[in-house]
Formats: C-alpha cells, structure tokens, sequence
C-alpha cells in the first residue's frame, strides 16, 4: 500500500475504526452465541433465532463491503486489488459456513454439528477480521467521503 494511503479526519469517526467496531461488534456476538451453544443441551428455538440473527449480519455485513467499501477503496487505491480480491474470496469461504450453518439448524437437532460449524466459522471470522484490519484500515481512513455511511460501507447503523 506505501505512501499513497493517508487518513482524511473529514468525517465524525474515520471509517477504519467502524470497520473495527464492526468486527468487534461481531466478535462479541459470536462470543455471546459461543456461550450460548455451552450453557445449552439442545438446540433451543432462542438459540436457533439467536444463530440465524448472527449469520445474516455476518453475511450483510459482507455484503456490504463487497458492493460499497470494496469498490470505493478499488476506485481511490488500485494498488489495493488483489487484496480486495482476497478478502472477498473469504466471504464467499463465509458464505458457505453460513449456509451450512443454517442448514444444520433448520434441518436437524445436532448440537454438536452446529457447535463445530459455528467454532469453524469463528476461526476463519477471526483470521478474516485480523487481515481486513491490517490491510485496509488506513485505506479506508482516506477514502474520499462520498455520501455513503457506515450502513452502505459495512452493513451496521453507526
């Protein structure tokens, strides 16, 4: 990345660090899901609605980035391309956990199935959060305000 990428303090908070808060946000989430499937003997319908809930903000959230954050950093910072790329192979790897997730969870009653899927999920999530982090942060600090807002960028309200 080099030189090129400097943070622009033009908005209220830099939109590295809601791109952290985001993950941090989804870090606590999964850890409160985490604690759930431990305290629980079966697969409980709050426990179930509480997994659903999880996996489609994970999945906005990707979403998001792919169709707003990743375009916008491709368009100001080329050089960041094949990183962008990368990233959004991963959420495709997400996306498939978060399917088989939800799969294990409308289909049968396997807590331990689920259990594995969702510690798998929370390793690549962790892995994925951890390199978007290093490597777009202080991209996306100098990315040129556009009208868009953290929900567009990242798929949360600020």
């Amino acid at each position: 990345m080099g030189g090129g990428v400097s943070a622009v303090p033009d908005r209220l908070a830099a939109w590295g660090q809601q791109l952290v808060e985001t993950h941090d946000r989804l870090r606590d989430e999964l850890d409160r899901l985490l604690d759930g499937l431990d305290e629980t003997s079966g697969l409980t319908p709050d426990l179930r609605t509480h997994c659903v809930a999880f996996c489609g903000a994970v999945g906005r959230h990707h979403t998001s980035e792919d169709r707003t954050a990743f375009p916008a950093l491709a368009a100001q910072y080329p050089e960041l391309q094949d990183t962008l790329d990368g990233l959004a192979r991963d959420h495709h790897v997400v996306a498939g956990i978060l399917q088989s997730i939800e799969a294990v969870l409308t289909g049968s009653d396997d807590l331990d199935r689920a259990r594995s899927e969702i510690d798998g999920l929370a390793a690549i999530l962790e892995s994925h959060f951890r390199w978007e982090e290093r490597a777009i942060v202080a991209a996306l600090d100098g990315l040129t305000d556009s009208g868009v807002d953290a929900e567009a960028l990242f798929g949360r309200d600020v």
